[in-house]
């Protein structure tokens, strides 16, 4: 330990359960007094944060640590390692280049996002880490999306990975979402007991609402979701909506989420999808039906069935499609396309991360031919980039292929051709891909890609190429 942190473990600093592990080094820090930076000088550091577009690190930067490292932090917080290794998703979780070869005895660390280690990270409560730990700092932890209601203060917590300063959202003026999180709990156990993962459930569920969120501008019969949004910004969204709706959205939404989790996994209403296609008698899927009808009253809007129920494309009528194939176990062997929790990528909803960083490049440039800049995070950007640089050096070689028997000088062309155009290929998906779920509209990516909508749709529902 440096002189400069004396009697280190003196100090003792209790972490939150789920936290970040860079988060309780940052709290660490403040406990002794120093700049987050200053304690990072403790371990050997082999790359550098994310940062959001302005400089900025992003709040949900993430490190792992090797074994050595893992000692220096518990001798830094004075608690035991099998204590952090409970309460810190990230503590365990070995990365190779920093745990074996010649250096694996220095205590080393390596940058990466949470995402990409254990999930979704949101902003803790103040006052439940002051309550917990005795620091009213900020204090980031690995919360999925169903988790971000603090029912002790009201509170919606927000991502972490976006640009922008809040952490928290206030609820007091809508205890129905605060109200929703109690109830979640028990469709989150109806949900085990019907052998389906609550957290596809929820994210099926979240991407049906947010589906309705983007259409519900358009509704003229709506009122639950603007009471809610301007409650949750303060009173009134006033002259900055367009942020507020991103900022807002999953908070404002959430009860409808619950809701239409409850319904999906309601035995009553698969059974009125069966009847809508018509059982043993396939037809098209009515607009009028009763399963859309049903769903529409559970949320409070019985205007809303016929609405959902021509939303093709949609996620919803994705779901009601794998629940009737299922039921007439038409296609061959089960496998994903049955699968009513599989939520195909390009309808998966965009993140507030992603839409601030369109709605910052919309405002700035007041074009869209540069968004997927922004839409597109840095890491997605650099893998993209690195498949259009191989793709070409492997055209590179073909400048010099003249010689030798025709057969071999067409074979080693096609080769070398369809690697590259395999390679580009695979960019344009992912560039694809990663500008719809950060909230570009698909007919723009379309539009750049020079694909129908349908034939976008397609190759990203393929998945990302395993070679």
């Amino acid at each position: 330990m440096p002189e400069s942190i004396v009697a280190a473990g003196a100090l003792r600093t209790v972490p939150l359960a789920g936290e970040l592990t860079a988060s309780l080094i940052s709290r660490a820090a403040n406990r002794y007094g120093l700049p987050a930076a200053g304690v990072l000088r403790l371990w050997t550091c082999r790359n550098y944060p994310a940062r959001h577009v302005g400089g900025g690190v992003r709040a949900d930067s993430e490190v792992v640590l090797n074994a050595a490292g893992r000692g220096v932090l518990a001798e830094l917080c004075g608690i035991q390692p099998t204590v952090l290794a409970r309460a810190l998703p990230a503590f365990t979780v070995d990365d190779p280049r920093i745990s074996s070869g010649r250096e694996a005895a220095l205590a080393q660390v390596r940058w990466r996002s949470a995402g990409a280690v254990a999930g979704d990270a949101g902003f803790a409560c103040r006052s439940c880490t002051a309550r917990r730990t005795g620091q009213t700092v900020r204090a980031v932890r690995y919360l999925p999306r169903w988790e971000r209601v603090c029912v002790r203060h009201g509170r919606w917590l927000l991502d972490a990975d976006a640009d922008q300063p809040l952490e928290h959202l206030d609820l007091r003026g809508v205890p129905e979402v605060v109200a929703a999180q109690r109830r979640w709990t028990g469709v989150a156990r109806r949900a085990g007991r019907a052998g389906a993962e609550p957290g596809q459930v929820f994210a099926v569920a979240h991407a049906v609402v947010a589906r309705w969120w983007e259409e519900a501008l358009h509704w003229e019969r709506e009122e639950i979701w603007p009471r809610r949004l301007h409650q949750v910004a303060g009173g009134n969204a006033g002259t900055d909506f367009e942020r507020w709706r991103i900022v807002g959205r999953d908070p404002v939404t959430f009860p409808e989420v619950v809701a239409v989790a409850d319904a999906l996994l309601d035995p009553a209403m698969t059974e009125l999808v069966w009847r809508d296609s018509g059982a043993g008698w396939p037809r098209p899927l009515p607009a009028g039906g009763a399963f859309c009808r049903r769903l529409g009253e559970r949320v409070g809007r019985g205007w809303l069935g016929p609405l959902s129920a021509v939303d093709a494309g949609g996620p919803l009528l994705t779901w009601m499609g794998a629940v009737i194939r299922r039921r007439r176990g038409q296609g061959g062997p089960p496998g994903w396309r049955d699968d009513p929790w599989r939520l195909p990528r390009e309808q998966q909803p965009a993140t507030m991360a992603g839409q601030l960083r369109v709605l910052a490049a919309e405002q700035q440039s007041g074009g869209s031919g540069t968004r997927w800049r922004a839409a597109v995070s840095a890491e997605h950007r650099f893998r993209i980039e690195q498949m259009i640089g191989e793709a070409r050096e492997q055209l590179e070689p073909l400048r010099g292929v003249h010689s030798g028997t025709t057969a071999e000088v067409a074979r080693t062309l096609l080769e070398h051709l369809s690697r590259s155009a395999a390679l580009v290929d695979q960019a344009l998906v992912d560039t694809a891909t990663a500008a719809v779920a950060a909230g570009v509209a698909v007919q723009e990516v379309s539009a750049w890609s020079r694909l129908s909508v349908r034939e976008l749709a397609e190759l990203m529902s393929e998945g990302p190429d395993q070679d």
